[in-house]
């Protein structure tokens, strides 16, 4: 009997996807619940597992063709996969003859793989095209090895080898449709808003203090560490509560007050940024904040983040510190009309009653749509953030 295979429901917003990268061709076995492919939107990869377990049949689409909601991409034939024909058995004898033999070989002449630090969709393509990710050099976050740097490596081999003297290699690639996308909204952004950008700069030597004096029975009693993020949460969701310009949004001639905060957590992917929504983020525990950004972490690594968890969003931090930063202006992202900009925390002298002591400082940045939000609003909204943040018992007893 055969099973159709669709494109799953997107959103409204989501017009339709690509087909980024086929995991099985027609006559390769697949087990239920396998992914079959790779679609990539505008905001996310979607992985679409099979249904059943049988055989390919039929591919209706290519990579790099364009599909819509619900519309027919592979049909799959249930029930096992079909005998080889006797010269195809032996023509694979013959070839898995020397990886027998290796096998048998002792074992410190084999080199295990490990392919732990890799995506699902890496570890696919390590295991099927037998890459050992060691061999490539990553261009990932902290050097690591992403599904890209796997099929640059399998195409063209290390990227090591000599060249011709005097060579001046190029090589010309499309964006991905996540990376068009993130270009169409930083020139949305540039061209639509009146950005300005203000700074501040915070001590967060009491937050630090707090860290280390409750981070333990913290974790102990919820199971997620007590990070930075989670105070910048808070503190402001409860300044966007005081300033609610700075959480409104332009719609035509409209200003839109939102009388919630859902905060859009700013996530670096293989294939780019994505903003995650923390909903409510005012009505929500410490716990609760640091439980959602480590799932979405945890799911933006592994590719499985949802185009439900990236809609909506009326205001973001981003966290430029990660990566060393020590001051940006971050780009409002459209319709929102501001964005929290953290960065790396470094020991600096600062006077503090009359003495010079060193301190953990970090410059901090507003940048926000002029249309709406006056320089004053900006300015007391990041001398807010910053008074919460140096006395960070007031935001546990809601001051």
């Amino acid at each position: 009997m055969s099973t159709e295979v669709k494109v799953p429901v997107l959103p409204e917003s989501v017009s339709d996807a690509t087909i980024a990268t086929w995991h099985k061709q027609p006559g390769d076995a697949v087990a239920r619940d396998e992914n079959i492919v790779d679609l990539e939107t505008d905001k996310v990869v979607l992985e679409v597992p099979s249904p059943v377990d049988g055989v390919i049949k039929e591919l209706k689409f290519a990579e790099g063709d364009t599909v819509e909601s619900q519309q027919l991409i592979a049909i799959i034939e249930e029930g096992a996969a079909p005998a080889k024909p006797a010269e195809a058995a032996k023509a694979e004898a013959k070839q898995e003859a020397p990886k027998a033999a290796a096998a048998a070989a002792p074992a410190a002449a084999a080199k295990p793989v490990d392919t732990s630090e890799l995506s699902p969709a890496g570890r696919r393509v390590a295991t099927e095209h037998g890459i050992d990710p060691a061999n490539v050099a990553g261009s990932g976050r902290h050097g690591q090895v992403t599904k890209e740097d796997l099929v640059n490596y399998m195409r063209n081999g290390p990227g090591d080898r000599p060249l011709p003297g005097g060579a001046r290699p190029e090589e010309r690639v499309p964006m991905t449709r996540i990376r068009k996308r993130i270009a169409e909204r930083l020139m949305q952004s540039k061209d639509s808003i009146a950005m300005l950008t203000s700074f501040n700069e915070v001590n967060l030597a009491k937050v630090k203090q707090m860290r280390k004096d409750m981070g333990e029975a913290f974790e102990k009693q919820h199971g997620v560490r007590l990070g930075f993020m989670s105070f910048f949460v808070k503190a402001a969701a409860e300044a966007l509560r005081r300033h609610p310009i700075v959480n409104a949004s332009v719609d035509g001639d409209d200003v839109i007050y939102h009388g919630y905060s859902d905060i859009s957590i700013a996530v670096s992917t293989d294939r780019g940024l994505v903003t995650p929504v923390l909903r409510n983020a005012e009505s929500m525990s410490f716990a609760e904040v640091e439980g959602g950004i480590r799932e979405y972490a945890d799911k933006a690594r592994k590719g499985g983040l949802s185009l439900d968890d990236l809609q909506g969003g009326t205001f973001t931090i981003t966290n430029g510190g990660t990566f060393g930063s020590l001051m940006s202006t971050p780009i409002v992202n459209p319709p929102q009309s501001a964005i929290l900009g953290m960065h790396t925390i470094k020991d600096r002298p600062v006077a503090e009653n009359g003495q010079i002591v060193v301190a953990p400082m970090m410059y901090i940045a507003l940048s926000y749509d002029h249309r709406i939000i006056d320089g004053k609003d900006a300015v007391l909204f990041l001398v807010d953030i910053k008074e919460q943040l140096e006395n960070p018992h007031r935001m546990l007893l809601g001051l």
